[in-house]
């Protein structure tokens, strides 16, 4: 019986912080937009991703990283908020070396038009201070922009509107667009939806940690 309660209390106690970590902290891959070259596309799908978490009070947080070990730099972020979630734009940090502001020229991310990209709210944008390429994201560089939600809106929401992404109602998606390859091309992409193995991969890990705990508790 003791061994019973031992195993159950350690399922319990690390499928909760399992679920803790989940419920705030979600990574995003990015597929590409344009097409001008297949490499650089190969590359930006490769190393780049983003990490939305629930920064407290309201706000979420996008970090853009940028893992390399290609030429690449990200310089312009947007966002299409057709579910009208995101309020007004916060704090923008960054690792050493990059530089944005808030409002990207161009005003639209580059070849989202053949995807139904508009960005909203106003002043969903940002960019990289010139010059552009050296102080946007570049290999083993990180960017976070925080957003202030609208009154009543939840980082589940947030959630659940980049995962539904597509251009329909109830969507959010985030553009990128990417310079400084290393054949001088540039590329834009939009986050997809986060590939759901990790959560059952936990889960694994949790029944695994959990029988561990119970044969040693045995054993002694």
């Amino acid at each position: 019986m003791g061994v019973k309660k031992s195993l159950s209390a350690a399922l319990a106690a690390v499928v909760l912080a399992v679920s803790a970590v989940a419920a705030h902290a979600v990574t995003y891959n990015f597929t590409g937009v344009t097409s001008n070259s297949t490499a650089n596309v190969t590359t930006g799908q490769t190393q780049l991703t983003m990490d939305v978490l629930d920064s407290g009070s309201g706000t979420v947080s996008f970090t853009f990283n940028n893992s390399g070990p290609l030429a690449s730099s990200i310089t312009d972020v947007y966002w299409d908020d057709q579910a009208s979630l995101l309020g007004t734009m916060g704090a923008i940090t960054s690792s050493s070396g990059v530089s944005f502001s808030q409002g990207a020229n161009p005003g639209n991310l580059p070849g989202g038009n053949t995807i139904g990209f508009t960005v909203s709210p106003s002043g969903a944008s940002a960019d990289s201070n010139a010059p552009a390429q050296p102080n946007g994201v570049n290999p083993g560089e990180w960017l976070t922009i925080v957003w202030n939600l609208i009154s009543g809106a939840t980082f589940a929401d947030v959630i659940a509107a980049l995962n539904l992404g597509g251009d329909q109602s109830g969507s959010l998606r985030v553009g990128i667009h990417v310079q400084g390859f290393a054949n001088g091309g540039s590329e834009s992409f939009v986050n997809t939806p986060p590939v759901p193995l990790p959560a059952a991969g936990w889960l694994m890990v949790a029944g695994l940690g959990a029988l561990t705990i119970a044969r040693r508790r045995r054993t002694a």
